[in-house]
């Protein structure tokens, strides 16, 4: 979150550009074409652009799509840029004629009158004046869209989930954070331009388990990061933006808005679609692992019910590989002979059960036409907290994937 460009929206997954900057470079070719199918805000497409070698991603969730193109479309004017700064802020400092935003209730929680009542200025100064279709607009937007947690008394947990019971001791002002973040995008741009970073990545609002896109490309390399079977709720972690830019109107509308398009990670969206375990096992797709998967989510099945939330771990499980076979089953079409992959991935223990995450989407990937796999841990996972509820070991690491 310190790297130019990147560092305009924080998001909560991802890996380190250094890291895919240095993959990249091993492989010294600068005819290397890579994907991202997980593209997220565009770590990877980012990273190859600075490599200047050509990229691809895919992105379903529409929020965090917007913010990834932006990312990689900086062929703006810098003057023309100010001139817009400039203009929002004068027209958002002399118009107090809304109040909309405090009528929200988790707006209203998560500022002060009068943050939210600026904040409400600004936007609505850049409902007035933003061109359609302008790259420069758009900047702009996210130049917005970046301060609403500095500028937000609420908490933050670890993932990014709102927390308006904890309060931060620190919050920005929100004209002055604005011009600051501004101020940064412009430099990054800069810095971009000095380094003669490519415009050599395009982003595709698909789907990777069935992706439409305009090219005949195929591609050499794959470096990506799926969601985590965690039960982490990726439309969730951007809620607060949504809500401030009117794109939903609370909790409830992440299920048709964002959710639906996203892989299966979270057991929100399995309930929702009210999955059925059997009809998910019966695909093709999971043969290789169908006998450890069903059993695990058997297991699931009966633990559900002796727990308070009954949280549906067992279709979304299942749910998930099936997403994650049918990613392989594309990605095969998609890559030349002799490409590799590399999954950053995590294994999972919901509700204690340990699902080897590794193991399976390699055993996938193999099904898929890839000749081989093999995992390398990084890091363990769910050691060192204190009073933690799961205490099941996990572990992190890059899945590679050859052929």
């Amino acid at each position: 979150m310190k790297l130019p460009v990147h560092r305009w929206f924080r998001y909560s997954a991802g890996f380190s550009a250094e890291w895919v900057e240095e993959l990249i470079k091993k492989h010294q070719a600068r005819s290397l074409k890579i994907l991202d199918p997980f593209a997220g805000s565009g770590t990877t497409l980012v990273a190859a652009e600075s490599c200047g070698v050509s990229c691809a991603g895919f992105e379903t969730h529409p929020f965090i799509y917007r913010v990834a193109k932006i990312k990689i479309n900086r062929n703006i004017a810098i003057e023309g840029l100010r001139e817009k700064i400039e203009a929002i802020l004068m027209l958002a400092k002399n118009d107090d004629s809304r109040k909309k935003l405090d009528q929200i209730p988790l707006l209203k929680k998560c500022y002060s009158k009068e943050n939210l009542d600026h904040l409400e200025r600004l936007r609505e100064a850049y409902r007035i004046l933003a061109q359609p279709d302008d790259d420069e607009w758009e900047l702009l937007w996210l130049g917005i869209t970046g301060i609403l947690r500095r500028c937000s008394s609420a908490g933050t947990a670890q993932w990014q989930y709102v927390l308006p019971k904890k309060k931060k001791a620190k919050v920005a002002d929100v004209f002055a954070a604005f011009q600051q973040n501004m101020e940064m995008i412009i430099s990054d741009i800069q810095y971009a331009h000095y380094h003669n970073w490519t415009n050599s990545a395009s982003i595709y609002s698909t789907d990777a388990r069935n992706p439409e896109i305009d090219s005949e490309d195929q591609f050499d390399l794959v470096i990506t990061s799926p969601p985590y079977p965690n039960n982490y709720d990726y439309a969730d972690a951007t809620r607060l933006e949504m809500t401030f830019w009117g794109d939903i109107q609370g909790w409830k509308d992440l299920q048709p808005a964002v959710r639906q398009y996203l892989i299966h990670s979270c057991s929100q969206h399995a309930a929702a679609e009210k999955l059925k375990l059997e009809d998910l096992l019966d695909q093709k797709f999971l043969e290789p692992v169908y006998d450890e998967l069903t059993e695990a989510c058997r297991e699931l099945e009966k633990i559900r019910l002796t727990k308070g939330g009954k949280k549906t771990y067992h279709t979304m499980a299942a749910a998930y590989f099936l997403d994650l076979a049918k990613v392989f089953h594309s990605l095969r079409k998609l890559c030349r002979n002799g490409a590799r992959l590399c999954f950053v991935v995590g294994d999972s223990a919901p509700y204690g059960v340990y699902l080897p995450v590794d193991k399976w989407l390699g055993k996938l990937a193999l099904q898929a036409g890839f000749n081989t796999y093999r995992f390398e841990k990084i890091r363990d996972r769910n050691v060192k907290w204190k009073n933690r509820k799961h205490t099941v070991p996990l572990h992190e690491g890059r899945l590679w994937i050859e052929g």
